[in-house]
């Protein structure tokens, strides 16, 4: 009995594609724990693909080459189910590297069970409180449009679990986005990966890790593609604003931001004050310290960006860049 009872997922899911971004992904919340390592799979040019309720992660191991290939979702849903015994008790939702969507809900399936589809992303949950669950999700979805994909689905997760969710209760969730050459140093293309196990408030630190990992991980992506991608730059600057309103106790990831906006020439009311806040937590940091100094210049503050480029210098002496900041500011 506690075999089967692993088996099955009851969960709700979102699976989507962000086209401007490259990005593909899925995000998952279920009362049954670990369900983000069944649930969510996805591939760069391929797609992205949950797989739930009586779990087949064949469907996912086999789904993706044949996404990859250039299989359409709706055929490659049908491929996997046709052979599959157990297809009826099965839930599968699908985006494919075009963006195109299409889901399974088996006959079998516990109510509520269904699915909704949409361009470029589908939605689907077993024994959830109604189809409000999924409607909202959408809802939640569609008007976040703008946002780092991330940022969307985990929204799609709170909406619906605000609306009933999964009726049995909550325990995990999960985020996956990939995005090509996206790792660390590019060695992989998972963007974002982040998995609450076993938590009786599974989405609320699901979202804390995900606010720290986009501006740890994300945002320095997006920052990279400024001169190329308006798209980047508009993802880049939601995150900025965003850490500028919600704040940090973090000094490293508050420098992160004001540093970003600074050397770029925007938003420098908010990137002086996030640098001030890290100042305030770490007065010690000759970096920081630095940062606030060009924050200041570059806000027309001479003397305030010359004062702390001494502050600086004084901290770090051997320093020979903060030197030539001090020399910049100073001529």
């Amino acid at each position: 009995m506690i075999l089967l009872l692993a088996s099955i997922l009851s969960t709700f899911s979102i699976a989507a594609y962000d086209s401007d971004a490259g990005e593909w992904g899925v995000a998952v919340s279920s009362c049954v724990p670990f369900a983000y390592h069944s649930v969510a799979w996805a591939e760069v040019d391929a797609g992205a693909i949950a797989t739930q309720s009586w779990t087949n992660h064949y469907y996912a191991t086999e789904g993706l080459p044949l996404l990859r290939e250039g299989v359409p979702a709706d055929s490659t849903i049908l491929l996997l189910t046709l052979s599959d015994s157990l297809r009826e008790q099965r839930q599968l939702g699908i985006v494919d590297s075009y963006g195109n969507t299409a889901s399974f809900t088996g006959e079998m399936c516990m109510e509520w069970a269904g699915s909704i589809q949409g361009e470029g992303y589908t939605i689907q949950g077993n024994i959830l409180t109604g189809p409000e669950v999924v409607e909202e999700m959408e809802r939640a979805f569609l008007e976040t449009s703008g946002a780092p994909l991330a940022e969307r689905l985990y929204a799609a997760l709170v909406a619906g679990e605000e609306a009933g969710g999964d009726s049995r209760g909550r325990q995990s969730a999960g985020i996956l986005v990939v995005r090509a050459n996206s790792g660390h140093d590019g060695a992989t293309d998972r963007f974002v990966e982040i998995a609450v196990n076993d938590n009786p408030d599974p989405l609320s630190v699901l979202g804390d890790h995900l606010y720290t990992w986009e501006l740890f991980n994300c945002l320095s992506i997006y920052a990279s593609e400024v001169d190329e991608s308006p798209v980047s730059e508009a993802r880049m600057i939601y995150l900025l604003e965003r850490l500028a309103t919600e704040g940090s106790d973090n000094p490293q990831l508050l420098n992160l931001g004001a540093w970003e906006l600074a050397i770029r020439g925007i938003l420098l009311e908010k990137a002086t004050a996030m640098a001030q806040d890290a100042v305030q937590l770490a007065p010690e940091d000759s970096n920081i310290r630095d940062t606030l100094a060009e924050c200041l210049f570059r806000s027309g503050d001479r003397d305030g960006a010359i004062e702390q480029a001494q502050t600086a210098l004084q901290l770090d002496p051997e320093n020979s860049y903060l030197l030539e900041q001090l020399e910049r500011f100073s001529n």
